[in-house]
């Protein structure tokens, strides 16, 4: 019975750390930030860039990610979801002919190495919503 127990804590202390990482990469998303993706959460987007971001953060030897994000919300959720993860994003804006084009910039910070959170972002705020968090 004991060694049942001792499982049984050691999991549920598995997921209390994960659930603690999750709430500490929250708290990096500006305030701003978290209000609009809790106000108007898109999630089929806001999981695009989760994949695209956590491939970016694990798979990539590349130093900088570029993307295209022409929204201004949108672009605000890209910039929430490259906070939750803990990553540099900066937009600039460019002049294409005769339109200005916006470009993210996505950058590892130089400390260290990502550890990605194992709950996503798009998991965390669906559990927030539902209340069982």
């Amino acid at each position: 019975m004991d060694a049942l127990e001792g499982k049984t804590s050691k999991r549920k202390s598995c997921v209390d750390n994960d659930k603690v990482a999750a709430l500490t990469a929250w708290h990096r998303v500006d305030c701003r930030t978290r209000d609009a993706i809790k106000h108007n959460f898109l999630p089929e987007l806001v999981n695009n860039y989760e994949q695209c971001v956590r491939a970016f953060v694990k798979e990539s030897d590349r130093d900088v990610l570029m993307l295209r994000v022409q929204d201004p919300f949108q672009r605000l959720l890209l910039h929430g979801v490259c906070e939750f993860y803990n990553l540099i994003s900066v937009t600039t804006s460019e002049t294409e002919g005769s339109k200005a084009v916006k470009t993210t910039r996505i950058t590892k910070k130089k400390a260290g190495s990502i550890e990605l959170p194992k709950i996503t972002l798009c998991d965390f705020l669906k559990t927030a919503k539902e209340g069982s968090w």
